[in-house]
């Protein structure tokens, strides 16, 4: 199945394949764009779709067989653009130039955010590793006791290898406020994908591991 098969189900859009592909090359990008794009298969590149009730050109810069959108970022945007491409593409996958981020920095290595064990508590909003019990939170204490991973509470918690604290000091809060998947690429052969865990003293932002070859692999289905 190519790309011209895809999106026919969803009211009002029509989809062009090879509108635009071939002045791809021609078009202003930058080198970090276009290698992006170029990791992909022509056929799944600069694909046009048609909002009829908008009378607007949408081109994604990745589209795949299996439905997803590949949009390659490497400026800040708007909320108001950011709502839009996510308003219009229901499978959207933003790839993000974090080299370019400033004051942006891995830290530590994370326990699974999900383990039972840390149900009842919440991560500090710092640098560094630690979190609160959940019950000071909603009891409304202005300084809940901090808990590093060596109190006796939390020493058992295993840290995994996959997940990691960060800091972002010049932050694109933009990013926070996406319902689409956000991967950032910091170079090198791995993808780190930006993640919240929900809390009642403001959701906590992580970042989780994954390497680009297998992010590339899972949207390049092999050809049947």
């Amino acid at each position: 199945m190519d790309n011209s098969e895809m999106r026919k189900d969803i009211p009002g859009i029509e989809i062009f394949p090879g509108v635009s592909r071939q002045k791809e090359y021609y078009r202003k990008e930058t080198a970090w764009h276009r290698d992006w794009k170029l990791a992909f298969p022509a056929s799944f590149r600069e694909i046009a779709f048609s909002d009829t009730a908008n009378s607007n050109i949408h081109r994604a810069d990745i589209f795949t067989p299996s439905g997803y959108t590949i949009e390659f970022q490497n400026s800040p945007i708007t909320l108001a653009e950011l709502n839009s491409r996510e308003a219009f593409y229901p499978n959207l996958i933003w790839v993000l130039n974090g080299k370019k981020f400033k004051g942006f920095k891995i830290l530590k290595h994370l326990p699974d955010v999900d383990d039972p064990k840390l149900e009842g508590y919440e991560f500090c909003h710092s640098d560094h590793l630690s979190m609160v019990r959940k019950t000071e939170i909603i009891q409304g204490i202005p300084n809940p006791k901090i808990l590093n991973f060596y109190h006796p509470e939390l020493k058992g918690v295993k840290l995994t290898s996959n997940l990691y604290s960060f800091c972002w000091k010049q932050p694109h809060s933009v990013w926070y406020s996406a319902t689409a998947k956000i991967i950032i690429d910091l170079g090198g052969h791995f993808l780190y994908e930006l993640k919240q865990r929900k809390q009642l003293n403001g959701n906590y932002p992580y970042l989780k591991m994954i390497s680009r070859k297998t992010f590339i692999d899972w949207h390049t289905p092999p050809e049947i």
